[in-house]
């Protein structure tokens, strides 16, 4: 991709209005920080129509003035000491609240991730397709096939790309367990250690910031050189503050949780304090901020197979924030932008899930192999992976004699589709893994 335009000097820009009428026209002609509902950079807004009579620059100079009396700081500098800021303007209100209410509480949650019985398969879907995703995004060349098999099976990974998978699934896991643990430079350490493990040309890197000595940029195949980021001798100082910032100690005045994950997730990106796996590490602490804030949703999502699907739009709005004046807002709106997809492809995925189990229901009824109980009995495991039938609950469940209960789920573990075994003088029944395709492969 190309590096944005650079956007002009808005203070220079001002110093040509001389008229205290220029200004006042200026302002009712620019009403506000953003051009409809988008909040263009410079690089977008030299290709559009300015408003009335005005030129670009001084559509520009009036966009600047709105956004510039809004703006809230952010203890975060770059380089050369200049602040980053951000602003509030709509709609990310709008986004936040979708959020807070789709992502925060229970409101309009679909049965299978609040069910205890099939909740970990999502979540362990999503850590699966994080972890695949995050991976591509850094390089790795493997199929999701391939992946999720290596992962469901704990084969161990063959090349450098199926380890990244690997760090990126036990790195997911290992955010889970921290959620409740204030953010430290110790921790982030520990997540760069195993988000990295095994995948770097100097084992020692691993878990260690980067040396004077190791000059990294980011840059594109050409060597074009995108971002250069603070020195090395800064690093502690820097890494520092961004964990008193995770942790709510700075700034005093309110930050949103969402707005906080996200400027976090910046932060880390933008200081680049590793040598390797810093876009992989910068997405870990996302998810650690959001799940520590009680976002518990994210346990099901995925950002990067959003990201995936659009990454020059992803590395536009790092360089949108540092080319226009630290303005953070570009990368805000796109990150929020990132979460609501996850969300709606979430609902959308359990949808897709939903309809399969009711198909496979269908197919249950239309099976004369088995006994209506044998079904029903069946159709609820489907939806309860995790339940243990024994005969007497299951005789008591269809007001059948111990033998005919006993006959049912003997019946189905010949066929299959159940697991028995025996806990002192019961036998306890469970649904095999991949009760679906075992169901399948019966009816075929």
């Amino acid at each position: 991709m190309k590096m944005p335009r650079q956007p002009p000097d808005w203070e220079s820009i001002w110093n040509t209005l001389n008229v205290p009428d220029q200004y006042t026209k200026l302002l009712s002609s620019v009403p506000g920080p953003t051009v409809g509902e988008q909040y263009p950079h410079w690089d977008t807004l030299i290709r559009l129509k300015p408003p009335g009579d005005l030129d670009h620059e001084q559509w520009w100079l009036g966009l600047k003035i709105r956004r510039q009396s809004i703006a809230k700081p952010v203890p975060l500098n770059d380089s050369s000491g200049r602040p980053f800021t951000y602003s509030l303007c709509d709609p990310i209100p709008q986004f936040l609240h979708e959020i807070d209410q789709g992502a925060g509480g229970f409101i309009r949650m679909p049965e299978p991730i609040t069910n205890p019985d099939t909740r970990d398969q999502y979540s362990i879907n999503s850590l699966i397709e994080e972890a695949i995703t995050s991976s591509v995004l850094e390089g790795a060349a493997t199929t999701r096939k391939v992946a999720r098999d290596m992962i469901r099976s704990g084969r161990q990974p063959r090349d450098r790309s199926e380890r990244m998978i690997v760090n990126n699934f036990n790195t997911m896991q290992r955010i889970g367990d921290i959620r409740a643990e204030p953010l430290s430079v110790p921790l982030i350490l520990d997540l760069h250690r195993i988000v990295t493990a095994g995948t770097l040309d100097d084992e020692e890197a691993a878990g260690r910031f980067r040396r004077a000595d190791e000059h990294v940029v980011v840059d594109d195949m050409e060597g074009e050189v995108f971002h250069e980021p603070p020195p090395a001798r800064e690093l502690e100082r820097r890494v520092d503050a961004m964990c008193r910032f995770a942790n709510d100690e700075i700034p005093k005045a309110f930050v949103h949780p969402v707005i906080r994950a996200i400027i976090l997730h910046f932060w880390l990106a933008y200081d680049h304090p590793f040598v390797d796996g810093n876009g992989r590490t910068a997405r870990a602490l996302f998810y650690w901020s959001m799940l520590q804030r009680g976002y518990w949703l994210f346990e099901f999502i995925s950002i990067s197979s959003v990201i995936l699907k659009g990454p020059a739009k992803y590395a536009r709005a790092f360089l949108h924030t540092e080319t226009d004046d630290n303005d953070l807002t570009y990368f805000i709106l796109y990150h929020l932008d990132v979460i609501r997809r996850s969300i709606d492809e979430l609902h959308k995925y359990i949808a897709r899930r939903t309809a399969e189990l009711h198909a496979i229901e269908s197919e249950l009824r239309g099976m004369s192999l088995m006994n209506r109980r044998q079904r029903a009995l069946l159709a609820h495991a489907l939806r309860h992976p995790r339940q243990d039938y024994t005969i007497e609950a299951h005789r008591l469940s269809h007001n059948v004699v111990y033998q005919t209960a006993r006959t049912d789920l003997l019946d189905l573990q010949e066929r299959g589709l159940m697991t028995a075994r025996k806990i002192g003088r019961t036998w306890h029944f469970t649904p095999v893994n991949q009760l679906e395709r075992a169901i399948r492969a019966l009816g075929a």
